[in-house]
């Protein structure tokens, strides 16, 4: 009785001291809604190693924040612990309209990753709103299956294509644009030369962080070949190989590597990529499938650490020929930003782990797409027909948007596509003849005349656009174009994939308080989707109108 007294007394001194102590010290920065950071001065509250505080006040403290121990984040500086939030997401400058006259061409990278709608649904699972710039829409829309039509022939790909009623909207069109890529048994994927690069610096330390790590690759162990191939390399302060290059056949020699791993120490993320690459084409499969996986919170703090260095690095590993996946953990300390860089520049796809069971999702259920690349540099490029569109509006994808003059060219980077991925995206066009000013205008030019479009109706085209696509095979360098035009019969019988991707698309604009929203509305998103649920074997669609059922009580 006597010690409880003496440990109320002695965390009432700590409360006491909370505010004076940070109003001390200088704040870690944050770009979150999250208070300041608490500062914790009693040294008798470290642990004797000084990696963490000790394990009675992690339980004491996270009782006070009212969560759990694994998702409060604490470092040690000195003589003291901080506790913060400091996770980071890159800026996003929403699309605006463009004019079909001026700019007749719209031109991205595609994106199947999907990190961001797990990110979401972790914030809205613990009650609270996703920041702004979490909130990547075309992510959202992507972490859905869709039945699109498979391709045939020689091309790994196929485009789909259809316009409906904007549901945001009414006087706008909304067009649906959905690439599927060929689907490969998974007993007839190449051969795979894995290396899994994990992250055991300190701020990993906990359950939602390595040991979720630890139990998601023991999943993608247990569903390794004979031929398949796995080696392991950490690091923290340095990097280091654990497991050499291992069959696949050897499970409980990965499985006690991985059980093997401890925590501690900073982050030296670009020495372990470094190593890591070198280890992949030691261990090169010629055309097997040759790919690293990392997971890691994105704190990287030691050596190559900043956005434009990873980039840079990634960059010149490329084209080695090994692609890379990367698996964000944790929560309070999560990098989103370096995780785009990453994914985005290194031939490779992104994904969040918020649970096992997305892990299941990621590593198991969607093996192929998530491993075997079918399809590498995917480029879409629309042409737009000034006869029909007045203006039109990419949705999403900010951070993959290229040049026009990019299309054609082949040294360009673009998106991967693996076996079975489906990739969407969304158009909001606005006819000829609809009054808005939603594109803005400009006064006329004084120095010269401006010349004239070609007016369009000459052509005799009832298109209302083309799209575009390039690609190349995953070992080629040159490109194949694909072509697909779309015609506007003013209808609105859209198919069940449209209605509810449509509503994904909706949901992300109003968590992301969209200057295009429109009519948008929570009641919106969920009445739309409940009429798409019907081929929902897996219950993602189910789970996302709870969300957004949820989302619209805390909105509130």
């Amino acid at each position: 009785m006597k010690t409880r007294k003496n440990v109320v007394f002695l965390l009432a001194s700590v409360l006491a001291v909370v505010l004076f102590a940070c109003s001390q010290t200088k704040s870690v920065k944050t770009n979150t809604q999250t208070e300041e950071p608490v500062v914790i001065e009693d040294e008798y509250l470290i642990s004797e190693d000084r990696a963490e505080p000790s394990i009675q006040y992690q339980k004491e403290f996270a009782l006070e924040m009212e969560a759990p121990v694994s998702e409060v984040l604490f470092c040690i500086t000195e003589d003291q612990a901080y506790y913060a939030n400091t996770e980071e997401y890159g800026k996003i400058v929403e699309n605006r309209f463009k004019r079909a006259t001026d700019e007749p061409l719209s031109t991205f990278s595609i994106d199947v990753d999907a990190a961001s709608y797990s990110n979401m649904r972790r914030f809205i699972n613990q009650g609270q709103m996703p920041p702004a710039d979490a909130i990547r829409t075309e992510e959202l829309v992507n972490y859905f299956s869709y039945n699109y039509a498979k391709p045939k022939g020689n091309d790994p790909v196929k485009i789909s294509a259809e316009v409906g009623a904007c549901p945001w909207n009414e006087q706008h069109r909304l067009v649906h644009i959905g690439i599927k890529a060929k689907e490969i048994a998974g007993d007839e994927l190449p051969a795979s030369n894995l290396v899994f690069l994990i992250d055991v610096s300190g701020s990993m330390y906990g359950p939602t962080r390595l040991e979720l790590v630890k139990s998601s690759l023991k999943l993608l162990v247990n569903n390794l070949r004979e031929q398949d191939r796995v080696a392991i390399v950490v690091y923290s302060g340095s990097a280091g190989e654990v497991l050499p290059s291992t069959s696949g056949s050897d499970k409980q020699k990965i499985r006690e590597a991985l059980d093997n791993l401890t925590t501690g120490g900073s982050t030296a993320g670009g020495a372990g990529i470094q190593l890591a690459y070198k280890i992949a084409e030691k261990n090169f499969i010629p055309k097997g499938n040759n790919r690293i996986i990392l997971c890691t919170d994105g704190d990287f703090n030691v050596g190559v650490s900043s956005n434009q260095g990873l980039e840079q690095l990634i960059e010149t590993k490329r084209k080695s020929g090994v692609f890379l996946t990367v698996l964000g953990y944790g929560m309070g300390n999560y990098k989103d930003s370096k995780m785009q860089v990453l994914a985005e520049k290194g031939n490779g796809n992104h994904a969040y782990i918020d649970n096992l069971q997305e892990a299941n999702r990621v590593l198991v259920s969607e093996f192929g797409g998530t491993i075997y690349t079918v399809a590498k540099d995917v480029k879409l490029q629309i042409e737009f027909n000034p006869a029909f569109v007045q203006a039109y509006r990419l949705i999403g994808y900010e951070s993959r948007l290229l040049n026009k003059e990019d299309f054609n060219d082949d040294t360009k980077d673009a998106g991967e596509m693996g076996a079975g991925h489906v990739v969407t995206a969304f158009y909001e066009v606005i006819p000829v003849g609809v009054k808005s000013n939603v594109s803005g205008s400009v006064d006329d030019l004084k120095y010269q005349q401006p010349s004239k479009p070609v007016q369009p109706f000459l052509t005799g085209s009832k298109e209302l656009l083309t799209v575009k696509l390039r690609y190349k095979q995953p070992d080629g360098d040159v490109s194949k174009k694909m072509e697909l035009p779309l015609i506007d019969n003013k209808k609105n019988d859209v198919s069940s994939d449209f209605r509810f991707a449509s509503s994904v698309a909706m949901f992300g604009q109003l968590l992301r308080n969209s200057d295009y929203k429109g009519e948008a509305s929570y009641d919106k998103v969920i009445a739309l989707a409940k009429t798409a649920l019907a081929d929902d074997s897996q219950g993602y669609r189910h789970e996302f109108v709870r969300l957004a059922e949820t989302t619209k009580s805390l909105s509130h």
